[in-house]
């Protein structure tokens, strides 16, 4: 099991112990599975794999209001997959794969797969979504649509794009997490939420001068990336959702995005002007092994660390 949860406070800012975190958990056929499994209150996403399915159905319990949003990754037959919402068998049918479940965890869930199965599960608090519909001008959310087996594309698309981060050693960190909360946040907001009213327009706009260098500074500080996105909106003085957006409009990218960016242009000083190893460079730039680096910069340089270093060190050589 792999969980990102144990991570270190700086001295400056304390991350709080609501810290969204990721779960990969494999069973195998004799693992003992609990017949309730219980979420934590907050922003959590795990993937549970099974060659051999449950013994028996599962109750997935929630300590606060939220929501489950399930996604397979393999099919199922209908004879091999059942789910309960309020003590109620709901029908099903074949479960393709990246196809998605949304329920309300008050309506007690539960589910049983007989045969192998491969699901990421998400766990959206409401509070974090009535944080979101508030910001985007959205009426009281009275309720969330009953989803099962449906063809959520933007949920695919997001289960695709973190798949490779759950259970590597260059997992997601928090600030990324904490982005990727609102996206899904939103979403579900809008395609599953009961809407008392319609939507208004909230405010656009970037960042003032004085808050893109706020956030540079803390950026710079917390290049590992466990600051929480609710401590830098809080010192810009904005909501999570409405700093998220006026980040992006200001930096033309996510703060996770700009933070890994920002960790590889440090990288590359680091190698071209010191004659640090590898692993110590991996380090001072935020990533959590040289494995790790090596793999986000081949992704985004194109080469690999060695081989970028040995190329700007025979250039140089030669001028």
């Amino acid at each position: 099991m792999d969980k990102n949860a144990s991570l270190k406070a700086n001295k400056n800012l304390q991350t709080s112990p609501e810290a969204p975190f990721t779960t990969f958990i494999q069973l195998d056929g004799k693992s003992a599975v609990p017949s309730q499994f219980r979420t934590p209150g907050t922003f959590t996403i795990t993937r549970l794999q099974s060659p051999a399915g449950l013994p028996d159905r599962i109750t997935k319990l929630s300590p606060v209001p939220a929501l489950l949003v399930s996604i397979s990754l393999k099919s199922l037959p209908p004879s091999s997959y059942q789910v309960w919402t309020a003590d109620k068998l709901m029908a099903t049918s074949n479960v393709h794969p990246f196809r998605s479940n949304v329920i309300d965890f008050d309506s007690q869930p539960r589910c049983w797969a007989g045969s192998a199965f491969d699901y990421v599960h998400y766990s959206v608090p409401r509070k974090g979504l009535d944080d979101i519909a508030d910001d985007l001008g959205f009426g009281r959310v009275s309720d969330y649509r009953l989803a099962v087996l449906e063809d959520d594309l933007v949920v695919a698309q997001i289960t695709k794009s973190i798949l490779p981060f759950l259970g590597r050693s260059d997992a997601l960190s928090v600030l990324a997490l904490d982005q990727l909360s609102l996206v899904l946040g939103a979403h579900l907001l809008q395609r599953y939420g009961v809407l008392q009213k319609t939507a208004r327009h909230s405010k656009g706009g970037g960042l003032a001068p004085w808050q893109k260098r706020r956030v540079s500074e803390l950026l710079h500080e917390n290049m590992h990336g466990r600051i929480r996105l609710s401590d830098i909106a809080r010192e810009c003085g904005l909501s999570v959702s409405h700093f998220a957006r006026s980040f992006k409009t200001s930096f033309g990218t996510s703060t996770h995005q700009w933070l890994t960016h920002h960790r590889i242009e440090n990288a590359k000083q680091l190698m071209s002007q010191t004659s640090l190893s590898l692993i110590d460079i991996a380090i001072q730039s935020g990533f959590n092994d040289q494995a790790a680096f090596t793999h986000r910069f081949n992704q985004l340089v194109g080469v690999s660390p060695g081989r970028w270093r040995r190329h700007y060190m025979t250039g140089h050589s030669r001028t």
